[in-house]
């Protein structure tokens, strides 16, 4: 077994960045340590936490470690995540069978081929966007202007949610990952809760089912009694506000990150063909999902040291993508590394459902804002720039630009 005799104090965990596009300073030290290092959450409580790349990818794929949020001893990196784990959980917060009953309903939807086929429509609202910033003139606000419409957008017209609606859901979603406190979040799940219940109550009316994944559910699943309304709210909740939420913030954060590295964003310019590893390198660096949470419910022994069970298990994704043994010179941004094997979108049976498509809208919003403005630029310094707190999705609340 490890000896953790000298191994320095527990670092409270999660802590805010320093710089956007890097992980915490505090968490230095555990870079330099052994890949897993104990940490106090929020409440006092400690837990492991993965810092190492091949350690991380053993632990999301073992079946002792349990993402089922309702347990009593789950851990909670932040009150807002204890405020929330007696709800229905969908996908993330439910182990198998559970989990793989409701991955194999969705998962059709959600392919490569899918998503592939989903790219003119992605580029008609990315240009539509575009259109709309150019006609408007410099400057602009990115993060509202075309980082969050782009995926709410998308994600809507996949699920047969109204856009229309997009200020309501993603005012929701904003309160149930960020608060301000903890009855936000509660507040924040009943309102999306309600309105997407009646959306589905809705749909369940009309004699043809839509051609969004909500009307499938509906007309395929509820219908037969395969799922329950509660199941489909549920899945609609995570699909809805993981769909735009993620990708808004890696749009928002990517640009940010390019605009501060003018000679990688020379060498995209000049080969529009590195795109594709471009997102790769960049979902590797900014590891926005920074912290995804377990719970052992068995022992378990990993690189010499033993996890028991009942006890919370957390992973450093900033931290599990800078891992030296894996990335050269892993603080930098390089677009000649192959980068694909990240965890950026976990891994193991809840690797992200969504990455196809987060990958196609990735490279269509990105090729598409510095080939339509070249000029692009921060309009204000990047010390001014606010970004989010490291206890929720990572990326800009807003990003000035002109052009």
């Amino acid at each position: 077994m490890t000896d953790l005799t000298h191994q320095p104090a527990p670092v409270a965990f999660p802590q805010d960045r320093t710089c956007p596009y890097h992980p915490p300073t505090a968490y230095d030290p555990l870079r330099a340590g052994p890949p897993l290092a104990r940490v106090t959450l929020y409440d006092g409580r400690a837990a492991w936490l993965v810092t190492g790349h091949t350690v991380a990818r053993a632990l999301l794929a073992d079946p002792r470690l349990s993402t089922d949020r309702t347990r009593p001893d789950f851990p909670a990196p932040s009150p807002r995540f204890t405020a929330g784990r007696d709800r229905r959980a969908a996908l993330l917060g439910v182990d198998d069978p559970e989990h793989h009953a409701q991955r194999r309903m969705l998962v059709p939807r959600f392919t490569l081929k899918q998503a592939n086929a989903l790219r003119p429509d992605i580029q008609r609202i990315v240009d539509d966007l575009l259109d709309a910033m150019v006609a408007q003139g410099p400057p602009a606000e990115l993060v509202g202007a075309f980082a969050l419409p782009v995926p709410s957008m998308v994600i809507c017209a996949l699920l047969g949610v109204p856009y229309a609606d997009h200020e309501f859901f993603e005012e929701q979603s904003r309160r149930l990952l960020r608060g301000p406190g903890v009855e936000d979040v509660l507040a924040a799940r009943d309102r999306l809760e309600a309105y997407l219940g009646d959306l589905i109550d809705g749909k369940a009316k009309d004699a043809e089912p839509g051609g969004g994944v909500l009307d499938e559910l509906v007309h395929q699943r509820l219908r037969t009694g395969e799922v329950s309304r509660a199941d489909v709210v549920a899945l609609a909740i995570i699909l809805l506000v993981a769909g735009h939420e993620t990708t808004a913030n890696m749009i928002s954060l990517g640009t940010f990150t390019l605009l501060q590295h003018p000679d990688r964003l020379a060498e995209l310019r000049a080969d529009p063909g590195l795109l594709p590893g471009v997102v790769e390198e960049l979902l590797r660096m900014l590891s926005i999902a920074d912290g995804l949470v377990r719970l052992a419910v068995e022992d378990i022994e990993v690189a010499g040291t033993t996890i028991r069970a009942g006890e919370g298990v957390l992973f450093a994704t900033s931290v599990i993508n800078r891992d030296e043994t894996v990335y050269a010179d892993p603080d930098s941004l390089d677009f000649g590394r192959s980068a694909r094997h990240h965890v950026a979108f976990g891994f193991g049976i809840h690797q992200c459902l969504g990455q196809n498509l987060a990958r196609a809208e990735l490279e269509i919003a990105l090729r598409t804002l510095f080939e339509r403005l070249p000029g692009l630029r921060l309009a204000v310094p990047a010390e001014e720039i606010p970004f989010k707190p490291g206890d929720t999705i990572q990326g800009m609340l807003e990003l000035p630009v002109t052009w």
